[in-house]
């Protein structure tokens, strides 16, 4: 596992953001542990997300020209990843979309730089993979070409049927999806914390009932 994973869960559970116990997903599942990136609500734990964010995209080797964050949770991250490349010597364009379109002022959908050439989708996490989808669409209609997507957390486990919804993104749109961490990080985080090794037979048994192969 890189350095910067290590820091990222290491830096989510200091900041109550991963958290472990007995808690139910929306799909009814019973997980021992729980993430919310919307509890990274403070300048500091933005400023060192959008680092974690673009640590991993620089890392992944994925090829893009410009950063999109979907509405709403995608338009801080992306601006927040947009600062943590230039202040890496990287410097991109980013833009994000409004819900409705405006028909006075700039108008339109897409507030930022036009959406041109290869797009990254900076979003939290993919559940259902209906952001993703509005977002492809979005930019392929301005003609532009969706590079990928990237999130924060890859839980690893099955949707509706035998895939993850990160499988089900790669498979539908034929793009990759980089995440700072996956369920299979966190597992080696755990072993390797002596204060989180009484949650690695619980993690790993969430694992095996639910991951997807």
């Amino acid at each position: 596992m890189t350095d910067f994973r290590q820091e990222f869960l290491a830096f989510a559970l200091a900041r109550n953001v991963l958290r472990f116990g007995e808690f139910v997903t929306k799909a009814g599942r019973r997980t021992p542990y729980f993430f919310n990136a919307g509890l990274f609500n403070d300048g500091v734990s933005l400023r060192a997300l959008g680092r974690f964010y673009a640590e991993a995209w620089l890392a992944s080797g994925v090829a893009a020209d410009q950063l999109f964050g979907p509405a709403y949770k995608g338009i801080t991250l992306a601006a927040a990843t947009a600062i943590a490349l230039a202040e890496m010597g990287r410097n991109v364009p980013y833009s994000f979309n409004r819900k409705e379109a405006k028909d006075h002022g700039e108008g339109g959908v897409i507030v930022g730089a036009a959406l041109e050439g290869r797009v990254l989708i900076v979003d939290d996490v993919i559940t259902a993979g209906t952001s993703v989808r509005e977002s492809v669409d979005l930019i392929r209609a301005q003609g532009a070409v969706p590079a990928g997507v990237l999130i924060a957390l890859d839980r690893m486990e099955r949707g509706q049927g035998e895939a993850s919804a990160v499988q089900e993104v790669r498979d539908a749109y034929g793009i990759p999806v980089v995440a700072i961490a996956t369920l299979d990080d966190l597992m080696r985080f755990i072993a390797g914390r002596p204060d989180l090794e009484a949650w690695q037979p619980a993690v790993g048994a969430y694992r095996d009932r639910y991951g997807a192969q």
